[in-house]
């Protein structure tokens, strides 16, 4: 399986600020840069900095980040689903996930989340893969944000939507479990046919369903 990874670079100058986003950064660039404080929705920043690095080091792994000089304040991570999850049962080679979006509160509405994701898919290099992300309204920072479920729902949904990502179907019982949970899927140009069938019947165990 071909890996693509074309390294894109995309300033941001906005309300003052001066940021760059790029990627996919290799683990050494990663090494030489420091998490902003406050990207701890997943972990503490020291611990997601060393993971970051991890996702990094795999053949299918890439982290796209935000930083301001040498301090990163988003970033955004692909690679393999997790083999304790329902999406890592077909052993697919061209299904990856788009696993974790996060950008630091002071850095919000700077327009960098949508900067992250639409570098990842520069220059067709994800158009060999079937890429999914599982939306799950318990990851979302409504707190910080003042948002509604639903309103937090719809802007990650107009988020993935901006790159070709699009609502699918699952009986997953996780996203299942609350009507503000979803799958957002984009299948590739290059990907075969094959593979769309294999990745329908892990999204649906009941083969009735589809």
């Amino acid at each position: 399986m071909d890996h693509i990874k074309s390294y894109v670079q995309y300033p941001i100058h906005r309300n003052g600020r001066s940021l760059i986003v790029e990627g996919p950064v290799s683990p050494e660039t990663l090494r030489g840069l420091s998490l902003h404080p406050k990207l701890d929705a997943f972990r503490r920043p020291k611990e997601q900095h060393l993971a970051l690095i991890e996702i990094a080091e795999l053949p299918e792994g890439r982290i796209i980040i935000a930083r301001e000089e040498d301090i990163v304040v988003g970033y955004v991570t692909f690679h393999y689903p997790d083999e304790m999850e329902r999406w890592s049962e077909g052993g697919m080679k061209d299904l990856v996930e788009l696993g974790a979006i996060e950008v630091a509160d002071d850095c919000r509405n700077l327009g960098v989340g949508k900067a992250l994701i639409t570098t990842a898919f520069e220059n067709g290099q994800l158009d060999n893969m079937i890429v999914f992300t599982t939306e799950y309204y318990w990851h979302w920072d409504l707190e910080s944000s003042g948002l509604t479920v639903w309103e937090y729902r719809e802007m990650m949904e107009k988020l993935m939507k901006s790159v070709g990502m699009v609502w699918f179907a699952t009986d997953d019982p996780e996203i299942c479990a609350h009507p503000a949970n979803c799958l957002m899927v984009r299948i590739g140009k290059d990907v075969p046919i094959n593979s769309v069938e294999q990745f329908d019947r892990v999204r649906f165990r009941q083969r009735f369903m589809y």
